[in-house]
């Protein structure tokens, strides 16, 4: 069963779809989206994941951070900090949800996606599984190199606006961008993780992952590496094999 779901923070909606499997209650996790992505993402890969996670017993829960998606807010007032706000939301409404077993959520995030998964159950401390998907360790590395962010915080002025294509990122995203340190806070997550990333990914490098191995605990993180996969998996044997190992490790962890 799928459902349409609105939550509130701060005043604003973020838009929401809930995945129901058809025995309850049961485990959820909760899936991040990449960057200018939205609760879809691209070639309909979380619709997939999500059918997928809750045929084999799964509550899951995919939205749009706020300025993405059908959530209110513009993109270019999206900052790091904002979407962790965000997730967390997402995780207490989950574990609200009748048909799903609290102390059982897992948190899953694409790309960006991965980094701000990464922050929120650091932050959040009782985050059962983390899984990673071509996880983003180092944004400062990207946003100075592609879209020209000053090196120092305190150079940023209130007025930055940087286009990136159609989108455009301003002072709260960019600062994030040099404030935040999701290796760091990963730490905060005492759970296990399974990281992802394919060997042809031009988006984020494969190192981001073996960065994300070094900053967990010994045997507390496993890291599968696909084989010619790119950013997001974009072929129906890829999107197989990333969906079916994930959701047999959350089953397992869940």
């Amino acid at each position: 069963m799928e459902q349409c779901r609105e939550l509130r923070i701060g005043g604003e909606r973020i838009a929401a779809s809930l995945h129901v499997p058809e025995r309850t209650p049961a485990p959820g996790v909760v899936m991040c989206h990449g960057f200018t992505g939205h609760r879809i993402e691209a070639h309909f890969l979380f619709v997939k994941a999500a059918r997928a996670f809750c045929e084999a017993g799964l509550n899951v829960l995919r939205f749009d951070f706020r300025g993405s998606g059908e959530s209110d807010g513009l993109f270019r007032e999206m900052t790091i900090d904002g979407e962790i706000a965000d997730a967390l939301v997402a995780l207490e409404a989950l574990r609200s949800e009748p048909t799903v077993l609290r102390d059982r959520v897992g948190l899953l995030g694409l790309s960006l996606g991965g980094l701000v998964a990464s922050c929120a159950s650091g932050r959040a401390g009782d985050v059962r599984a983390l899984a990673l998907w071509s996880a983003v360790a180092d944004l400062e590395a990207i946003a100075r190199s592609r879209w020209e962010v000053p090196a120092d915080v305190d150079s940023i002025s209130p007025d930055f606006v940087r286009e990136i294509g159609p989108h455009e990122i301003g002072a709260g995203f960019a600062r994030d961008s040099l404030r935040i340190k999701p290796l760091e806070e990963v730490a905060g997550h005492s759970g296990p993780v399974l990281i992802v990333h394919g060997t042809n990914d031009q988006s984020v490098p494969l190192d981001d992952a073996h960065r994300y191995m070094e900053a967990i605990p010994s045997g507390q993180a496993t890291l599968r590496v696909i084989e010619d996969a790119d950013h997001t998996y974009s072929t129906v044997a890829l999107e197989e094999e990333v969906i079916g190992l994930t959701r047999d490790w959350l089953i397992k962890q869940l």
